[in-house]
């Protein structure tokens, strides 16, 4: 392995964020989900893009697919793992408000975005980044967050 690519080949790798196809893989539609976060598969080439980003190619044995992933989609599989709702660049609301020393900051139903997932616990996490709180990152636990559109349905809960 040189300096530059952390993974040779035949290394086991898993990826941390659904893999779609950009329009680089035969046969299936641009924005279909090729990888699930979370999948093991198997480094069998690397190359560059743009020359300065490695991109490996990986074997995901149980997808039956040979797909590209940037260094930062990947970690080393025997790396701890969380399993999480959301990830990164995700588009999500909060389920109730969040306070802080008893001041709402954060209402109810606010949309915000998902910037990275912390997964050294579990449940994992979330850095977010609210609509409402522009230049403000919020640490979040996942118990508070839902999909777009399923705030009301959990609010209470």
């Amino acid at each position: 392995m040189n300096e530059e690519t952390r993974w040779d080949i035949g290394d086991a790798v898993r990826v941390v964020r659904n893999i779609r196809n950009d329009g680089t893989y035969p046969g299936v539609p641009t924005g279909a989900l090729l990888v699930r976060r979370g999948s093991v598969g198997y480094v069998v080439g690397m190359g560059t893009f743009l020359i300065d980003q490695i991109v490996y190619s990986v074997h995901f044995l149980e997808a039956r697919k040979i797909v590209g992933c940037r260094h930062e989609e990947l970690i080393g599989a025997d790396e701890p793992w969380v399993e999480s709702r959301f990830e990164t660049r995700e588009r999500v609301c909060t389920v109730r408000a969040l306070a802080v020393s008893g001041k709402e900051i954060v209402p109810a139903g606010a949309q915000g975005e998902v910037m990275k997932v912390i997964r050294t616990q579990k449940p994992p996490l979330y850095h977010l980044h609210f609509d409402c709180q522009p230049g403000r990152i919020f640490a979040v636990p996942e118990a508070v967050l839902a999909p777009l559109g399923a705030a009301k349905s959990n609010q209470g809960r």
